[in-house]
């Protein structure tokens, strides 16, 4: 009996840290959801915006950001679904870990090669993040220019 409950005890303690993981790809993707939402919030009042504005310059400039919000939407909705899908495959490692101890299987490959993947859909959600970023941060510079420009 006490050797089964050391045993769980090594396991728990190995879970551990796909569990942390899971807890940073959480907070990630709170903040990407907010990132979200202040989007779509834009895009609704460019929407608006575009459907009263008569001068044809600010009509096409209206038009020209609201593509750019729409590409930033996306992309973040394409981040939200990377960051999702690796923290489904954490979970998967955990179900997995606990699996291979209750049923005494060596599920080692599997779960190398689920954390493997659960980390390079993290990278490509990062990397989708940071070009979402860099989008919204060109569209601003754009407009500092224009208003410096003036």
């Amino acid at each position: 009996m006490s050797s089964s409950v050391t045993d769980l005890a090594q396991v728990i303690q190995i879970v551990v840290a796909p569990v942390f993981m899971l807890t940073g790809i959480a907070g990630f993707l709170n903040v990407m959801s907010g990132r979200l939402g202040r989007i779509v919030d834009r895009a609704r009042i460019m929407e608006r915006r575009v459907s009263t504005i008569k001068n044809p310059e600010f009509l096409e400039q209206s038009e020209n950001e609201l593509k750019n919000i729409w590409r930033r939407i996306k992309l973040i909705n394409r981040s939200i679904g990377l960051c999702t899908a690796s923290a489904l495959f954490v979970c998967a490692v955990v179900v997995f870990l606990f699996l291979g101890d209750l049923l005494l299987f060596d599920l080692s490959k599997l779960i190398v090669t689920l954390f493997v993947i659960a980390l390079f859909l993290l990278i490509f959600a990062l990397l989708t993040f940071l070009k979402e970023v860099q989008l919204a941060t060109r569209t601003l510079q754009m407009g500092k220019e224009k208003i410096f420009d003036e």
